[in-house]
């Protein structure tokens, strides 16, 4: 059979799930299970989907909501997401110019489907999410990265942003608070980039995920601040609401003069083509966007103790340093290699074989801005966390 498979899907990374392969190697070739740090999975740990969630999921099937839904998700779902925006950001989102995808991760492909083609310059954070990079390149575009400086909590360096604009430019990505480094980006920084953005006129698309997984510094919604900026926003039950398998997500679409109308109709068009998406969770998770939140206090509480031992483990770690996320459940540490490993990506696959402990290289993130890292979850239990700590502590110390 003649094969021609395209470059843009064979040369397809995606680096947390890509170092999985060689976590099932090893546990094949030695029998034990690897100690998995890569995935930010709450459910793959000790966290429960609220019950209240669970209960409306049920219902919602025994209800009926097992047909299609529309396109753009449904309006009752949007009407939530709106007021919980309000409510929590207080921000004003029109529910008829949002799009409900399965997960953010499809909102990044209809944006990148919409705003990509041959050579355009999407700006990202450096070192960025994943799937920004992928899709950008997977359309024919070039994720372009802005650094963010370690020594000042990952806040972005903007006039590096501003040097990185170019004719190609067609966006900059924010993604406050951050995935992978955990920083919540101060107010004075995101302004310099709505200056940046609207003396250029680009618009502005905001991951705002993990925006009430913070401790101690709230994050600052970037609707709030934009002013005539376009906005488009990214959001979801995923994280905040303990429920990643569902894939509910949402896109919204913010600006005065509605310039993003034909962005907006781009999208939608995609969204049509996947016909719609789960519908018996999209109602499940109205549930959720009106809940009062109150199952945050546990589940913050135990994060902080979780971050806060993750984080004095990994400094006390000859040849290893790392900040303090301020925010979601990862950290980014920095390796001193010193020449005993090539990169980062050896690092990660050394101590995998040797030890089972599963991290997610930092390069993963960004050639860039993430080289010479590694990305770590710390949603385990303690003891989990301590066991990796362990294992890693005493794979330094033999190297």
């Amino acid at each position: 059979m003649k094969l021609n498979i395209t470059p843009r899907a064979a040369n397809l990374q995606y680096a947390i799930r890509d170092i999985v392969v060689i976590a099932k190697q090893y546990e094949k070739q030695t029998g034990e299970k690897p100690l998995y740090l890569n995935i930010g999975d709450p459910i793959a740990y000790d966290w429960k989907t609220p019950q209240f969630m669970v209960d409306a999921l049920c219902k919602a099937a025994q209800e009926g909501w097992n047909g299609y839904s529309p396109s753009e998700g449904e309006p009752e779902l949007r009407r939530a997401a709106a007021e919980k925006e309000k409510r929590v950001n207080g921000i004003d989102i029109d529910p008829n110019r949002m799009i409900v995808a399965a997960g953010v991760s499809e909102a990044i492909q209809f944006l990148s489907g919409a705003l990509i083609s041959d050579g355009a310059e999407l700006l990202v954070p450096g070192p960025s999410y994943p799937p920004y990079i992928s899709y950008v390149k997977f359309f024919g575009g070039n994720p372009v990265a802005y650094r963010t400086i370690e020594e000042d909590d990952w806040n972005p360096d903007t006039e590096d942003l501003r040097n990185k604009i170019s004719d190609k430019t067609v966006g900059i990505l924010v993604i406050n608070p951050n995935n992978p480094t955990g920083s919540v980006w101060n107010e004075k920084t995101l302004k310099e980039i709505v200056d940046i953005a609207g003396e250029h006129g680009l618009p502005i698309i905001s991951d705002e995920i993990y925006d009430q997984l913070t401790y101690d510094e709230q994050q600052t919604p970037m609707v709030r601040i934009a002013g005539d900026v376009p906005v488009i926003g990214f959001n979801g039950v995923s994280k905040v609401y303990l429920a990643p398998g569902w894939r509910v997500g949402y896109a919204y679409f913010c600006d005065s003069n509605r310039e993003l109308d034909p962005l907006y109709d781009a999208m939608i068009r995609q969204a049509r083509i996947r016909i719609c998406l789960n519908s018996t969770a999209q109602i499940a998770s109205i549930a959720a966007l009106r809940s009062d939140g109150s199952h945050l206090k546990e589940t913050m509480s135990k994060m902080r103790a979780r971050r806060d031992l993750i984080h004095k483990r990994l400094n006390d770690i000859d040849s290893i340093s790392t900040r303090l996320p301020e925010a979601a459940f990862y950290i980014m540490p920095k390796i001193n290699l010193q020449g005993r490993w090539l990169n980062d990506v050896e690092f990660v696959k050394d101590v995998l074989r040797e030890t089972g402990v599963v991290f997610v290289p930092g390069s993963g993130f960004g050639a860039e801005h993430g080289a010479g890292h590694f990305r770590s979850v710390f949603l385990p239990p303690a003891e989990m966390i301590d066991e990796a700590m362990n294992r890693l502590e005493g794979f330094m110390a033999r190297h």
